[in-house]
């Protein structure tokens, strides 16, 4: 059944890899702040970088909660949750890192997920704590697919559009916490 480990070993590496969704929930540091649970599922947006490390690329989206919350408390939980095969959920808590394009940390990460568009940052997370469960609640679903929407989207505003976008509604999380600089 469960399991609580001090790192991520090979065999869950390897499973976390074959995941095509994850769910990233952050919280402000201000119990009052309204905690934030995202899904994420393109391609090859996830990476294990160690038996205590992992990031995965932050692309522009509605909102930006994940980065306030990471510059305001750096707490970070990130869930797989297997939806096909044997039943499992792994959660990784840790301090997450936001790293923004430009930077020395995002230069040397943002090459294993490629030039995507619509990337904001790379968010790296030191793992303090492993955890596995059964999953025997969680449904079989069937994948029929990846969606292109939002890289459609984001290739559609073009990068000044983006850089408006992201001045406008990914400045500040929904309690008024900075989060996206205007660039």
């Amino acid at each position: 059944m469960g399991r609580t480990l001090d790192a991520i070993p090979d065999d869950l590496a390897a499973w976390i890899a074959e995941q095509p969704v994850f769910f990233v929930a952050t919280a402000p540091r201000d119990p009052a702040g309204h905690v934030n649970l995202s899904p994420k599922g393109l391609d090859g947006t996830f990476a294990v970088l160690g038996p205590r490390r992992v990031a995965y690329l932050d692309l522009t989206g509605s909102g930006a909660e994940t980065i306030a919350h990471l510059r305001d408390d750096g707490r970070i939980t990130v869930l797989f949750c297997a939806f096909s095969g044997r039943p499992r959920i792994c959660r990784l808590h840790g301090r997450g890192t936001v790293h923004l394009p430009g930077s020395e940390a995002f230069d040397a990460l943002a090459p294993r997920f490629g030039d995507l568009p619509g990337r904001r940052a790379v968010i790296d997370v030191a793992v303090e704590r492993v955890s596995t469960s059964c999953g025997f609640g969680v449904p079989l679903m069937e994948l029929v697919g990846p969606r292109d929407d939002l890289l459609a989207w984001a290739e559609r505003k073009g990068h000044d559009g983006l850089v408006a976008y992201r001045a406008t509604r990914n400045a500040t999380s929904i309690d008024g916490l900075p989060a996206y600089p205007a660039r």
